[in-house]
């Protein structure tokens, strides 16, 4: 409140004779203001002693700085602690006039509002004479008041009345009796002071006047004020958001402009205008309420370049996201109609442009005899207009308009026209003969050359054919059947990979090797304690049983388990025996169980594992005596048989083979080679005499290497060196160059490098090859092998093309069409090749040496036909089931398909897995009582074996026969078979290990045990001696041992 009257107080003092005003002078101006506005306060004496000798003094300011629209200073007064600031505007006195209707007392208000005096009997303002009392508005213009004569102005609507933030420029205000009005009165909702603005320009109806920006969002009231300073009316406008423009469409206009340029954004009915940038034209905008959309007209522009456009809202502008750009005006250049039904179609030809015109945009106008008509536009291509003209049957001339383009159109010669389109019907033909006698030429060439490819074709199939045939027929068995040493794994070894075919780092610990420390006693007594225990059948039963409960103990959990116990009980294969048999009458009996067939199918329990072990450790010797050989035959015999032929280095794939999934068909052709191949013996130039070696023209560097080892180690029954050791050279002129997998002379396609072959260093028939030792001829070493790079697959070919394209023509040893069923008989001539080793190997397995079966495989056949009678189990087949399923499944196939769990040195690649896996799927046919039934959709592995496996299955009904037909054996002679192969391998294995990790389960399901000996119903010694072990175990954890 103090600070409005204050505000409405202030005026200017009048001026000094002087051209200057002086800050005393301001002084006592306000001294006379502020004893006004203390007279307003209950305690007016608390000011009486400002005087003007409190005020500071100030610089002085000449009175020519007072022009017509008044210079702003800012006063401050000080009352007490309150400080009051407010900006004044002085006006010069003699210049305040009013033109407008009831000139007088406008006049004479805005006189006094200024602080002048005003002249009753000359009605003009002028300067204050020396200080005086001030008057107020009422007191000095009463008298005009009571003269004016004018109706009460009434506010109808605003346009608009939203308006942006930044404020808004001519509003347009629409009443009546608005020629009184003297200015625009606006009150915001929380301003304390009301803002008020002249009026621009005015009539009986309308005015015009500038809404200034805010600085908040919000509804403000405005209202007119007429002479006698009332408000009248009480409009609203609504301050709003800023205008958004996220773009403008289209980007292109014509030359001539006019375009209809649309703005896109948000709040855009705020935008007053468009100003295009860099010409600065200011241009109006259009806003179209029902839709909101804004737009603008194009300028006309005879240039190129980008142009932008700023929108123009209040005192703000918002630049447009995006540019717009001039193309030449479009370019008609005739015209042709057409009569259609009662309708003349007209056809505009024009050029092809970027202008994108749409419907909207172009005007068509039909002229004849001074008449226009209008032609109604149906499409618009790249380089015609198409429009119709309804009722007409022809017109003179045609006009277009197209924004600021206008055009006027004259018709085309019709007899030019058809003369035209005469000549390009001519054209059309004579192209169409000349391209018919063109495309019959090419079609007849073409034909040849596709005769001549077919009858190439054809004559490499038929070769191939054939080749296969011959190789098939002519096929020689001239494999070795004689190795001479066989190297068998040790026992322990052998047991370890079956055991634990993963090979982990329990399985290294549980091997005893030769000086090996003994164990520390004080560990031996808790094994010897927990050993004990476990020789309790019911502890043990009841142990295993709550393990297979746990719904977190795995399979492979499982597995250990039995492996472990294996090895812990390995010195008492009696009592072991004896656990087993208990535990799989235990899984027989089982309600889940309900099918007999599917019996030891899986290894899905510890007991099945535990027979897998138990199989192993008794059939070992049988293995070693009877099976190993022909296994090791089988093996050596696939090797070198896929050594004869093509085998690709990347792939592995390979020409001659048993499984499809790994049959080359993409083989070059090739040659057999015989290398002399010498040693080098020492660094003085030594070499020892020449061993003859199989190769291919196809072999790589590496392929070269292995072949010389092999030949090597069959020969003289050891092997020479690792093939990382050697390198090879070739004897070419009387010296000797180093043979390398990969070097400058390589052949490259794109990014693949094709390895080096011996046909690529032009190795030919009985070329001599010497062997470097790479220890003993350090300097000679060329290259680690590049099949140790973790790309070499994606990087490197041999045999199989890579995956790009390439010119055949250039490589005419390549095969364009590969097709694998030409290969197929590559499958059976491998099979003809070893089929003795495989028929060997077979009856060697199921074989009776002395009319005996092993002893293990009898004893365990009887035990399942006790069980069988003890289930009441009649059917026949349920028992075949059972016997495949235990020792054929379990046992033979797992040895068929790892040979290396057998033999020392034995590298199993990928290849040799997929013919050993055809393999074994061949002897588990010949154990299966379903019939086969084959046809052409069949599986080849299927197929290859397909007329050998009714033979197989007779003799696989018979072996079962002869081992139920054979004399039991006597509780008392298997007893000592066990107890001696007990005796065999005492003190290989360290059964303190397996005791412990034993004891590890035991002790992590201690309470389940437990339990299932409380249910069981055990005695209370045994779960004291299960307690006493584990304080026993816990006490080694404390006191330091692992």
């Amino acid at each position: 409140m103090l600070f409005k009257t204050f505000s409405s107080l202030l005026c200017p003092p009048p001026p000094p004779p002087a051209s200057t005003l002086i800050a005393d002078d301001f002084a006592t101006f306000f001294i006379n203001k502020i004893k006004n506005i203390s007279a307003q306060f209950s305690t007016p004496q608390s000011i009486k002693h400002i005087s003007p000798a409190n005020i500071h003094s100030f610089t002085s300011f000449s009175s020519q700085m007072l022009y017509t629209g008044g210079f702003k200073v800012s006063a401050t007064v000080t009352i007490e602690d309150q400080k009051i600031t407010e900006m004044l505007t002085l006006r010069n006195c003699s210049s305040i006039t009013e033109n407008s209707p009831n000139a007088a007392y406008t006049q004479c208000v805005q006189c006094i509002s200024s602080g002048c005096h005003w002249s009753s009997s000359s009605q003009r303002c002028d300067w204050t004479q020396g200080p005086g009392p001030q008057l107020n508005i009422q007191d000095a213009c009463k008298h005009l008041l009571s003269e004016m004569d004018y109706s009460e102005p009434e506010i109808l609507s605003l346009e608009p009345n939203k308006v942006s933030f930044h404020g808004r420029n001519n509003v347009l205000l629409r009443g009546r009796n608005l020629e009184s009005v003297t200015k625009i009165r606006v009150q915001g909702d929380l301003d304390c002071i009301s803002k008020e603005f002249p009026v621009l320009n005015r009539s009986s109806d309308t005015l015009r006047f500038h809404i200034p920006r805010s600085g908040t969002k919000g509804t403000v009231k405005v209202c007119v004020v007429t002479p006698d300073d009332r408000c009248h009316g009480n409009s609203t406008i609504t301050y709003g958001s800023h205008s958004n423009c996220t773009g403008i469409q289209p980007t292109v206009s014509w030359s001539s402009g006019g375009r209809k340029i649309h703005v896109q954004g948000s709040n855009l009915e705020l935008v007053e205008s468009v100003t295009v940038l860099p010409s600065n034209k200011v241009l109006k905008t259009q806003y179209n309420t029902s839709s909101g959309d804004v737009w603008f007209h194009s300028p006309p522009y005879g240039g190129g370049g980008q142009f932008s456009a700023l929108l123009n809202v209040g005192n703000s502008t918002v630049h447009c996201v995006g540019y717009f750009s001039y193309k030449p005006d479009p370019e008609f250049t005739g015209f042709t109609s057409l009569q259609v039904a009662n309708d003349l179609q007209v056809n505009i030809q024009k050029k092809m442009d970027d202008l994108n015109l749409n419907i909207s945009e172009v005007n068509v106008m039909g002229v004849r005899g001074g008449q226009e008509y209008r032609c109604v536009l149906e499409k618009i291509e790249s380089n015609a207009v198409i429009c119709k003209i309804k009722g007409e049957s022809r017109v003179d001339s045609l006009t277009i308009s197209i924004g600021g383009f206008s055009k006027d159109l004259e018709p085309k010669n019709s007899s030019l026209y058809f003369l035209i389109l005469a000549a390009l019907i001519l054209l059309i033909i004579l192209g169409a003969v000349v391209g018919f006698i063109v495309h019959r030429k090419s079609q007849r060439q073409m034909h040849e050359r596709m005769n001549k490819q077919l009858e190439m074709l054809e004559s490499n199939i038929r070769r191939d054919i054939r080749q296969g045939f011959v190789d098939l027929q002519t096929e020689k068995s001239d494999l070795i059947d004689n190795v001479g040493a066989i190297p068998f794994l040790d026992y322990k070894h052998f047991a370890l990979k079956i055991f634990f075919p993963e090979a982990g780092p329990l399985a290294a610990l549980l091997i005893r090797d030769i000086g090996q420390d003994s164990e520390q006693t004080t560990i031996d007594e808790k094994c010897q304690a927990f050993a004990a225990l476990i020789r309790d059948k019911q502890f043990l039963s009841c142990f295993v049983h709550a393990l297979e409960e746990q719904k977190n103990f795995s399979i492979r959990d499982k597995c250990t388990v039995a492996s472990l116990l294996t090895l812990a009980l390995h010195g008492d294969l009696l009592y072991l025996t004896e656990v087993m048999e208990d535990l799989l009458q235990s899984l027989m009996d089982q309600s889940s169980n309900t099918n007999p067939k599917l019996l030891l199918r899986r290894t899905e329990s510890i007991v099945e594992k535990l027979l897998t072990n138990w199989m192993s450790i008794c059939l070992y010797g049988f293995l070693r005596e009877s099976v190993g050989q022909p296994l090791f035959l089988l093996v050596s015999a696939l090797t070198q048989q896929i050594s004869k032929g093509p085998v690709d280095s990347v792939t592995e794939k390979a020409l001659y083979t048993l499984s499809e999934d790994w049959l080359l068909c993409q083989a070059q052709d090739f040659e057999a080679l015989k290398l002399n191949v010498v040693f080098a013996v020492g660094t003085g130039g030594e070499v020892s005499e020449a061993l003859e070696v199989n190769a291919l023209t196809c072999d790589t560097i590496q392929q070269v290497k292995e072949k010389i080892l092999q030949t090597f180690q069959r020969k003289f029954g050891f092997l020479f060196q690792h093939i990382r050791n050697i390198e090879i050279e070739y004897e070419k002129d009387g010296k000797f160059v180093m043979l390398q997998e990969v070097d400058e002379s390589s052949e490259i396609r794109g990014n693949v490098t094709m390895l080096n072959t011996l046909k690529h260093y032009k190795v030919g028939d009985g070329s001599c090859i010497k062997v470097i030792t790479r220890n003993v001829h350090a300097p000679l070493r060329s290259q680690s092998s590049v099949k140790d790079d973790e790309n070499f697959a994606v990087k490197y070919f041999h045999l199989v093309d890579p995956e790009i394209d390439t010119d055949l023509s250039a490589h005419p040893e390549k095969k364009a069409l590969k097709f694998k069923e030409m290969y197929l008989t590559k499958l059976l001539s491998t099979k003809v090749a070893v089929h003795s080793f495989v028929e060997n190997l077979f009856r060697s397995i199921w074989g009776l040496p002395n009319s005996r079966a092993p002893m293990a495989i009898k004893y365990f056949f009887d035990f399942l036909d006790v069980q069988a009678e003890r289930k009441k189990i009649s059917d026949p087949d349920v028992l075949h089931i059972w016997k495949t399923n235990s020792v054929p499944l379990r046992f033979w196939v797992n040895i068929l398909k790892n040979p290396d769990f057998v033999f020392s040195d034995l590298e199993k690649t990928p290849h040799l897995d997929g013919c050993l896996s055809v393999i074994a799927q061949a002897f588990m046919d010949s154990f299966s009582l379903a019939e086969q039934h084959l046809d052409k959709h069949s599986p080849t592995n299927k197929l290859l074996y397909g007329k050998d496996i009714p033979q197989y299955k007779q003799e696989v009904k018979s072996y079962y026969k002869l081992v139920k037909d054979q004399s039991s054996i006597s509780s008392q002679e298997f007893k000592i078979f066990l107890q001696e192969e007990s005796k065999k391998h005492q003190n290989e294995f360290n059964e303190s290990v397996a005791l412990r990790e034993l004891c590890k389960f035991m002790l992590r399901y201690f309470t389940k045990v437990s339990q299932k000996l409380e249910q069981t119903e055990a005695p209370d010694k045994l779960k004291e001696d299960m307690q006493n072990v584990k304080e026993l175990f816990e006490n080694m954890k404390r006191s330091g041992w692992s």
